[in-house]
């Protein structure tokens, strides 16, 4: 049974065609969650016929009733002359105390003042916050009476799904891998999962924690165009994206004048959107009041305190890259200074690196299934209520070094990737490592830019320890690993080859040396790798190179060789002449495939005739050759566990990408490399 036959037998009538979306949204600014609600509810099928039959009614229902801004004058009339009409709008209710009554705007249609009964604002109280989309039946009727309304609602509903069966979503997680599983929710908030490594799984997942973790503090900054908003302003009704500038104490707390609680009273995930920018201003009391919030659970405006469960996101964009903020300042250099404090900067659980996110591009997004995401957002609500942070503790511990903050970070960032992927906590000792160790990384990144700030900020040890074995785990941020690995390469072999493996570990994450050598362990994602820096300190000097690779069949791929190829030609002196013998295989079964292998290498021969490189290929075809390596005759031989194959995917027919000149830019598969001298 495939991953999308599993998804429609187990969860019918609650997940919908993600491409659905598109194909009704047209130029409606209305959520994703308000349009997959109404699909949700007609084209709860599997039946073409009958999704297509549900599509235009659903277009339908926009069409008819959601109201654009550019309109609202036209639906007016409508409902005047009709006497009655259903639409679709975001409101907000409020209460005019000098008239004893409940009055609702609305956003689109842009009619303010509309008497509500107090019987909508007991059964949905987040009317009164900054706006719920609602389907609301309007009528008019006009009278001479002074100061009466001729708007009437007759009837109001917000558009959420009512009920959920935590129980039943338990059991049904039973039937999915932990792969598939993640896939199922990278689909259900709208991405394509075969362009996801693991790691870029769990980055957009991290996101997701706010929604099933009470009191739950994330930052994540990070270039643009990488949908750092999206997920908080489309998939969930129990969050809400405002401006970072636009916020004040009254708004987001209390109103000491009015006793109104604020936006962490009524919301799930509050999240402030545009957060960076140096030149912003900050109310500085505003600060503290978040501060306090942040780390105890409460505020306090005039005599009296307050408790809210509210977690909180900021997101922003970065204005210089990594390595310059690493060597020059820190990575809260876009903070505004009123946040650029460390006081505040303590509370944050996690620092989700946003240069990581992949940029979005049409093909990423899915066709395939996923939940409806009301219902995921209903299911993470759920979720608020129980605590997981516990179960790591039968194999793992910590570091007596962690503060209460490290701790307290970790385990709710644990906590709310186990209620994500392991909903019903059904998870072996090496699943918990991989989640302990990305929960790890996200608060040492926020720790270790304290240290560079704040000489008071003592460094801790962030690793782990297996309790059956004592095995201990070291952790690193990934952006260490990719600066330790630079700075361990040079055009020769490095000084540093010369380090005992207990010195070189500490200082270079990505290193193991040996007697005879050295390996190295690239990690997902990472960058500022290239073919110069891997191969060229071990190859220079040689005169005969034999590279065996027996997966030199695709396109990409022959690039690739291409490109290792032109590396040999930079290390070259001038006056010399290197020989490159190449065995590798093509595709038997697959005679087109077959030619265009062979057709490409032969071309690639033709481009090296001429040039100090003397190219050769040859086919092994035997059911034994699957051993990837590089020996070369002055005395190294490279043994390569993925090849050349070591880069993610990227626009590699686009010449306007750096991705495609620069291979430093490109973000890399999991792999190792070891090198031995013979």
């Amino acid at each position: 049974m495939t991953l999308q036959e599993k998804i429609t037998a187990h969860f019918e009538g609650k997940v919908v065609r993600k491409d659905l979306t598109k194909l009704v949204k047209g130029n409606a600014v209305v959520p994703t969650y308000v349009l997959e609600y109404l699909l949700g509810q007609h084209c709860a099928s599997f039946d073409e016929e009958v999704i297509q039959h549900g599509l235009q009614k659903v277009r339908d229902i926009i069409s008819k009733h959601f109201v654009h801004r550019d309109e609202a004058e036209v639906i007016k009339s409508y409902i005047r002359e009709k006497n009655s009409h259903t639409l679709i709008d975001k409101v907000s209710v409020r209460l005019n105390d000098k008239k004893d009554v409940y009055e609702a705007f609305f956003s689109n249609l842009g009619l303010n003042g509309i008497p509500l009964h107090d019987d909508y604002i007991k059964k949905h109280p987040k009317l009164l916050t900054a706006g719920v989309w609602c389907i609301v039946n309007m009528s008019y009727f006009f009278s001479d009476e002074k100061q009466s309304v001729p708007w009437v609602i007759e009837s109001l509903k917000p558009i959420q799904i009512a009920h959920v069966d935590l129980s039943e979503y338990r059991e049904l997680r039973k039937h999915f891998t932990t792969s598939e599983w993640i896939d199922l929710l990278l689909q259900s908030i709208g991405f394509n999962p075969e362009y996801f490594t693991l790691r870029d799984k769990l980055l957009q997942l991290a996101r997701l924690i706010p929604f099933c973790e009470n009191n739950y503090n994330l930052i994540e900054l990070g270039p643009k165009g990488t949908g750092k908003s999206h997920i908080y302003s489309e998939l969930s009704p129990h969050g809400i994206l405002i401006s970072g500038g636009e916020v004040t104490q009254a708004k987001l707390f209390v109103n000491n004048t009015s006793g109104k609680i604020g936006l962490v009273g009524f919301w799930d995930t509050v999240a402030f959107d545009e957060f960076a920018g140096k030149n912003k201003s900050v109310d500085k009391k505003l600060v503290d009041i978040m501060k306090n919030y942040m780390a105890n659970k409460s505020f306090s405006r005039g005599r009296d305190v307050y408790g809210a469960n509210a977690s909180m996101v900021f997101i922003g964009n970065t204005e210089h890259s990594v390595a310059y903020m690493l060597k020059h300042t820190n990575l809260f250099d876009a903070l505004p200074p009123g946040y650029y404090d460390t006081a505040f900067l303590d509370r944050i659980h996690y620092y989700l690196p946003g240069w990581e996110v992949k940029k979005l591009r049409n093909e990423m997004l899915t066709s395939s299934y996923g939940f409806i995401v009301d219902y995921l957002a209903e299911i993470l609500r759920e979720l608020r209520k129980e605590d997981f942070s516990h179960l790591y503790k039968e194999h793992f511990t910590f570091s007596d070094t962690l503060t209460t903050r490290d701790r307290t970070a970790i385990i709710k960032t644990f906590s709310g990737l186990i209620k994500i992927i392991y909903p019903n906590a059904d998870c072996g000792a090496e699943e918990l490592k991989e989640l302990l160790i990305f929960s790890i990384e996200g608060r040492k990144r926020v720790k270790n830019q304290l240290i560079k700030m704040d000489d008071t900020f003592e460094a801790v040890d962030f690793s782990l320890t297996h309790a059956l074995n004592n095995q201990y785990l070291p952790v690193y941020c990934l952006e260490e690993e990719r600066l330790s690995f630079s700075s361990s390469d040079s055009d020769s072999i490095p000084a540093s080859a010369q380090l005992t493996n207990t010195e070189n570990n500490a200082a270079t994450p990505n290193l193991i040396l040996t007697d005879h050598g050295r390996h190295i362990h690239i990690k997902e994602n990472q960058q500022g790798i290239s073919y110069k820096k891997l191969f060229a300190p071990y190859l220079a000097g040689a005169k005969y190179i034999h590279l065996f690779d027996p997966y030199l069949m695709k396109s990409y791929q022959l690039k690739n060789l291409m490109e290792f190829c032109q590396m040999l030609l930079e290390i070259i002196p001038d006056g010399e002449e290197m020989h490159l013998d190449v065995v590798t295989k093509y595709e038997e079964h697959d005679l087109i495939q077959q030619a265009k292998t062979i057709q490409t290498l032969a071309k690639i021969k033709t481009a090296m005739e001429g040039t100090d490189l003397h190219f050769n290929y040859t086919f092994d075809l035997t059911t034994s050759f699957h051993a990837r390596y590089i020996e070369a005759d002055n005395g190294w031989k490279i043994s390569l566990d993925r090849g050349l194959d070591i880069f993610q995917f990227y626009e590699w027919r686009d010449p306007f990408t750096l991705e495609n000149i620069r291979q430093e830019a490109r973000q890399c598969k999991a792999f190792e490399v070891t090198y031995l001298r013979l």
